[in-house]
């Protein structure tokens, strides 16, 4: 038997069935096409070689044009976007992997180069702290200072909800195994969520339940295309670009849970401070918050947050999460599940190659079997 055994036990999430828990968290590396923000081969490649994995979460793929934040970031809502996917989702499924995509709208962590000039959307007016990955697209790049977003309007949430609705489905048609709705790490949904951000005086803003509408609203939309069992969520109680926090956590995103309890959702993915969202050093306080999460959903619960293989192992054994997702292990270890059960080694990630390039970070980490 392998060692971590808890780890290679299989798990229905929802109505997919991985093989093990050791699970693939989404990951950014802005290298699709920069016109039609599509997918290729290279793609197809990376998470080909990462199918051990008992479920890959695509990198965030925004849901429309508006939903860009980022250069190079793959997108969601076109033909020739769709088109490109299927060739991850087939070299993926032909490695007996299985794939869903994240759902993506940054919200006002983006700037007006990726909209025609307009300003960049939000709960509230918010200038976020920071800078927005711009690449190539502005000659005082790569990053520039984050511009004001303006609050979505009110009439304007429908619009929305369809551009959800229509990602959803148009991942449906490209061969994924379901859909993640990202609600996470300071983006639009989370927006709507913390109270730094979220000033609002109608149906969205103001108490916690009207708070939450948006991400409940958006599940909803998605779960059409599918039917709620091939449908997750993931929420960040903490950290993120920007800067936005909410004054009472705990509260918020515990209700969050529960008022996703109860859909037959595929599952719910939470991730803990760690160093990527700046805040790692409340790890036992956020276990603590973790725990009610879990409890308050009732469903297969995901642990994200910087896991060694010890660490996700006892959280799997000692029930506190159903998987763990891996982040920066699965860029330098695209066979992480087969290095886990034999402790290791492990390739160590180069992160000058995480965000745009090519084959090099990307592709040609080495196997066990190349090691």
């Amino acid at each position: 038997m392998p060692a971590h055994d808890p780890l290679f036990e299989p798990l229905a999430i929802g109505d997919i069935n991985a093989a093990n828990r050791i699970l693939m968290a989404p990951l950014t590396r802005s290298r699709s096409t920069p016109d039609e923000l599509a997918q290729t081969d290279l793609h197809a490649t990376y998470y080909s070689q990462r199918a051990g994995a008992g479920l890959i979460v695509s990198e965030a793929t925004q849901i429309s044009t508006e939903g860009q934040g980022y250069a190079w970031t793959p997108g969601i809502y076109s033909e020739a976007q769709v088109e490109s996917w299927k060739k991850v989702t087939d070299a993926v499924h032909a490695k007996g992997g299985k794939i869903v995509c994240q759902l993506w709208h940054v919200g006002a962590i983006s700037h007006n180069v990726f909209h025609d000039g307009a300003a960049p959307v939000s709960a509230s007016e918010w200038t976020p702290k920071g800078e927005a990955f711009v690449g190539d697209l502005l000659p005082d790049g790569p990053t520039v200072p984050h511009p004001q977003a303006r609050a979505l309007e009110t009439d304007e949430i429908p619009r929305l909800l369809n551009d959800y609705r229509h990602a959803s489905e148009c991942a449906r048609r490209a061969g994924f195994d379901g859909v993640e709705v990202h609600g996470a790490n300071g983006y639009l949904i989370d927006q709507f969520l913390r109270s730094s951000v979220n000033k609002r005086t109608d149906a969205y803003g103001g108490s916690v339940e009207n708070r939450i509408r948006l991400l409940v609203e958006a599940v909803d939309a998605a779960a059409e295309a599918w039917g709620p069992g091939q449908v997750g969520v993931r929420l960040s109680p903490q950290g993120g670009p920007g800067g936005s926090h909410d004054d009472d956590p705990e509260t918020l995103y515990t209700a969050a849970a529960e008022a996703l309890s109860g859909k037959g959702l595929a599952y719910l993915h939470v991730i803990r401070p760690n160093n990527h969202t700046g805040d790692g050093k409340g790890k036992d306080q956020a276990a603590d918050l973790m725990t009610k999460m879990k409890a308050a959903f009732g469903g297969v619960f995901i642990a994200n947050g910087e896991f060694s293989a010890a660490e996700a192992e006892e959280w799997v054994k000692n029930g506190k999460a159903d998987a763990i997702t891996f982040g920066r292990d699965f860029i330098a270890n695209p066979d992480l599940p087969a290095r886990i059960a034999q402790d290791g080694p492990y390739n160590e990630p180069d992160p000058d190659t995480f965000y745009g390039g090519s084959a090099k970070g990307y592709t040609d980490y080495p196997t066990l079997d190349q090691s």
